[in-house]
């Protein structure tokens, strides 16, 4: 039996993209929107079963706020938080605010599924290897934890980085192009250099890379010093 759902998230392609494929697997997806500022009041309107809310930085103050919000005005919905490798103050802070699991931006479907039968289930939805992490990191803390978002980050020139948050927020190459003022040939060559130097495969996967290790929160200063590309003329 499908469970009514509502997807919220802050990148619009992740968010639409759980959508459907959740609803290919005969879920009821009731919302699917990218700002999360107004999360809270949209699914205490809309009263859902389950509710997966987005996050690419759990350990931030405030994040779970909405969550908060939602358990004391439908303490019947079960929140489950959608975001990157979690560090143990992550997972902490998300079950003190309520949620009944955390799941990660790089899961496969069947294991979202999982968590949402779980979460609707009233049982706690999270991977066993998420709570190992956790402890493990917990007992023998990093003392320079690796930045993946840093690293990947230096990957890319400041054109690349543009076109990965332009990916991001679910543009396509014609948007691109556009948006840039660049011919549509030279926009796909900087998706296919974008893809090739983070090692996925699709659009979707670079989304998803992206949210995960926080480098679209990196591209920031990146992004608002990008110079004008010049000499592209129009495609023939």
């Amino acid at each position: 039996m499908g469970v009514r759902l509502m997807v919220v998230d802050d990148h619009r392609l992740l968010a639409e993209a759980l959508a459907s494929a959740l609803k290919l697997r005969g879920h009821r997806v009731l919302a699917a929107t990218a700002p999360t500022a107004g999360a809270a009041d949209l699914v205490i309107s809309r009263a859902p079963e389950v509710c997966l809310l987005g996050t690419a930085t759990p350990a931030e103050p405030g994040m779970f706020d909405p969550v908060v919000k939602i358990k004391r005005e439908r303490p019947q919905v079960a929140v489950l938080v959608l975001g990157p490798v979690p560090s143990p103050r992550g997972i902490a802070a998300a079950f003190a605010a309520g949620a009944s699991g955390y799941v990660r931006h790089d899961e496969r479907i069947e294991g979202v599924e999982r968590a949402i039968v779980k979460a609707r289930a009233g049982e706690a939805a999270v991977a066993p290897q998420l709570l190992q992490g956790a402890f493990s990191e917990l007992l023998n803390p990093a003392a320079q934890p690796d930045d993946e978002g840093r690293r990947l980050l230096q990957l890319l020139t400041p054109r690349e980085v543009e076109v990965l948050v332009r990916v991001a927020d679910g543009e396509d190459t014609r948007l691109i192009a556009a948006g840039m003022g660049i011919a549509p040939s030279t926009a796909r060559t900087h998706v296919q250099r974008v893809l090739m130097k983070l090692g996925v495969g699709s659009r979707l996967e670079a989304a998803a890379l992206a949210a995960r290790t926080g480098l679209l929160d990196r591209a920031g200063p990146v992004f608002r010093t990008t110079p004008p590309e010049t000499g592209t003329g129009p495609e023939s």
